[in-house]
């Protein structure tokens, strides 16, 4: 248990560094029975608890109670077994993504999820925010990648979902606890599935001079009926900030990038790379490089992965968004965002998990001007209340936290919200774990209807900054 300043510091924030708070005590338990005591100690006392994980989070989930428990489960790192045959995994919350693949390929498998934080994110956080990346359009997300996950709610009783079989005995409650972003109970054991790595990949680096063309061309791609392994799409930007970090052989002259991959057996990888070519041309791509090896693949990816860090080197601060718009509208929303550039005198480099609309534009701003977060925060409530009005969503796969909270009250009616409550409740009835975080209160969506009205926009008034 840590309580001194300088010991619970390191705990103030999660990705999401804008808004920081000192949590009371910090619990690191190393065993089920210790979580199970923790809660059932502070179930019994009414304290708050936030579970959290490696902190890589980028929408606040782990933002610490001032008045609780912040229980980390960094201790637990124990892949508990590797099952070949039933190619499953079962690992703690605390190993990270990209180990359940490391100890998987002596075996020919991996673990297809990949967050661009796969080194350092841990696999509960994953399930926390059912998260993504950029293999995800052909293999999904974390939810549909994990069989089971095990913990306990606030009171301390044994929680189940899902099973390692084909199906589980009662309600199929799983896709309800994987990105319920803690809510609902704290993750100690989880199983994912594992798939045979495949045979080959190529990927293609198509440039366009036009940022609407580049959008328009993931919906050709789509509507071709091709399925990428993945499809990620960078603005000019952003690929300048890349090519400086990781020199991926990016072309600087696009105004905007996509990354197509196929995999597969190296015939259909060979007949899919000269499918997916002829509708980028027909789509008025400019330049087609295709990848020579894997290594060249690997580079090509590196730079598309490395974009936060890299844009972190030419400003103080970024504010990484998550919105998920339909695919026809990506080069609408890009115009929109670029008109809200000039709108607030800020940078906004773009990077998308395009092929399932998944945006993920970066703002960069320095906290050190209150002035600067202020309009930071409403550039990016202005981009989330968009993509609700072109039929999407405020969140792919960072989850709502304490960032996005104000646009649940856009995106949902108090009837709906209503619904979200009532299952927390059934979980935690005394609204103990991670209080405050993803279903804003209706007091709280009330008050955001009559400043929204007032000013059109909306900033996390209440949180907790620098």
């Amino acid at each position: 248990m840590l309580w001194q300043e300088e010991d619970t510091r390191p705990y103030e924030c999660d990705g999401l560094t804008a808004y920081r708070r000192l949590p009371m005590v910090v619990a690191l338990p190393e065993t089920d029975a210790q979580v199970q005591r923790i809660l059932q100690t502070c179930h019994a006392l009414g304290v708050p608890v936030v579970p959290r994980g490696a902190g890589t989070g980028l929408s606040g989930g782990a933002l610490p109670p001032g008045d609780g428990v912040l229980l980390s489960l960094a201790k637990f790192t124990r892949v508990v077994r590797v099952d070949p045959l039933a190619r499953i995994a079962v690992v703690q919350p605390g190993v990270r993504n990209a180990a359940i693949s490391d100890v998987s390929a002596p075996f020919g498998l991996y673990y297809a999820p990949d967050p661009s934080s796969q080194i350092a994110c841990s696999i509960g956080g994953n399930v926390a925010e059912n998260s993504g990346g950029v293999h995800c359009l052909k293999y999904g997300l974390t939810v549909h990648n994990v069989l089971r996950v095990r913990g306990y709610s606030i009171e301390g009783v044994a929680v189940d979902f899902g099973s390692e079989a084909l199906d589980s005995p009662g309600l199929d409650l799983l896709a309800l606890a994987i990105g319920s972003e803690g809510l609902l109970a704290v993750t100690t054991e989880v199983t994912v599935k594992l798939l045979p790595k495949p045979e080959a990949a190529r990927v293609i680096m198509a440039s366009f001079d036009d940022v609407r063309k580049a959008g328009d061309a993931v919906a050709a791609v789509i509507g071709a009926g091709i399925i990428p392994a993945g499809l990620e799409m960078m603005d000019r930007p952003a690929t300048h900030a890349v090519e400086q970090f990781v020199h991926a052989g990016y072309d600087l002259d696009a105004v905007a990038i996509l990354l197509c991959e196929s995999d597969g057996s190296a015939a259909e990888v060979e007949d899919e790379i000269a499918r997916m070519k002829q509708v980028l041309e027909a789509a008025g791509a400019t330049r087609l490089a295709v990848s020579r090896d894997d290594a060249e693949r690997l580079r090509f990816w590196s730079g598309r992965k490395a974009a936060f860090p890299a844009v972190g080197r030419i400003s103080p601060d970024y504010y990484c968004m998550d919105g998920t718009i339909p695919k026809k509208r990506l080069g609408e929303m890009l115009n929109f965002i670029g008109t809200l550039e000039k709108k607030y005198g800020l940078r906004c480099p773009n990077v998308f998990h395009a092929g399932d609309g998944n945006l993920h534009p970066l703002i960069l701003f320095d906290a050190n001007d209150p002035a600067q977060l202020k309009r930071t925060e409403e550039f990016a409530s202005e981009v989330m209340e968009k993509c609700v009005e072109v039929g999407g969503t405020i969140t792919g796969e960072h989850g709502v936290g304490v960032e996005k909270i104000d646009q649940m009250c856009a995106q949902f009616s108090a009837g709906e919200l209503e619904i979200f409550h009532a299952i927390k409740r059934a979980y935690d009835a005394k609204g103990l774990l991670n209080p405050g975080k993803a279903v804003p209160a209706l007091s709280r969506c009330a008050e955001f209807g009559r400043k929204h009205v007032k000013t059109g926009v909306q900033s996390h008034a209440g949180l907790p900054r620098f």
